[in-house]
């Protein structure tokens, strides 16, 4: 048996096996359109495996007059007006999420961080306990903070008692991706283009944790 067959065995999850009932929120924010071109990309992922899907964006708290001083930034914004905005209702109906961010000097930015810190009357009545997570980010270099992003997401989770459905090496496709286990992460180049192909490792990270999700599920009803 070689190394990667040792490795990932049977955890590998099947493209054939279908979940069911497990309801998903994918909530991102980005100014360029690379979080948001993940945030689809899971969703695709998740309704292979069978899951209901939300892609949702949190507010944006930048001025308009910033934003139109930016063209990518402008067109992207303008690109995704339709795209609905999260809400703690989003929260409370997902069995599951997936967030998507650009780092932030190895943060996440603070339109999420006041999106979650919006959680709290969820977190006090207990709504948020065991919901399945995981996170994904980019940055414009291989060091930029893409793992220290998505472990500031994860510290938040841990607090609401979430599970975390971090990729690992479960799959092949993560190393292909630049081999982060907690979390699909991308370097973009000054061009705005994405340098490691993601794709499959953002959707295998869909699926893996919509199947968390759906053992969690299983084991609670």
């Amino acid at each position: 048996m070689g190394f990667l067959s040792k490795l990932f065995g049977s955890s590998t999850i099947k493209e054939k096996e279908k979940m069911t009932n497990i309801k998903l929120a994918v909530i991102y924010y980005s100014m360029g359109g690379t979080n948001y071109q993940l945030a689809k990309w899971a969703e695709e992922g998740a309704k292979e495996a069978g899951a209901e899907v939300k892609v949702l964006k949190v507010p944006e708290l930048a001025p308009q007059s910033v934003i139109d001083e930016n063209e990518g930034w402008k067109a992207h914004v303008e690109t995704t007006k339709d795209v609905p905005e999260v809400t703690l209702n989003d929260l409370e109906w997902a069995d599951a999420i997936i967030f998507s961010v650009p780092t932030r000097f190895g943060n996440m930015p603070a339109q999420m961080k006041q999106f979650l810190d919006t959680t709290g009357g969820l977190w006090f009545n207990g709504k948020l306990v065991n919901k399945v997570v995981s996170a994904m980010t980019s940055a414009q270099n291989p060091h930029g903070g893409q793992e220290a992003t998505i472990l500031s997401l994860y510290t938040t989770m841990y607090h609401w008692g979430a599970i975390v459905a971090a990729p690992g090496y479960t799959d092949p496709v993560t190393f292909g991706a630049g081999g982060n286990p907690y979390g699909t992460s991308v370097t973009v180049d000054q061009n705005g283009q994405m340098v490691e192909d993601v794709q499959a490792a953002v959707k295998q990270q869909a699926k893996r944790t919509v199947t968390v999700a759906e053992w969690v599920k299983k084991a609670n009803q």
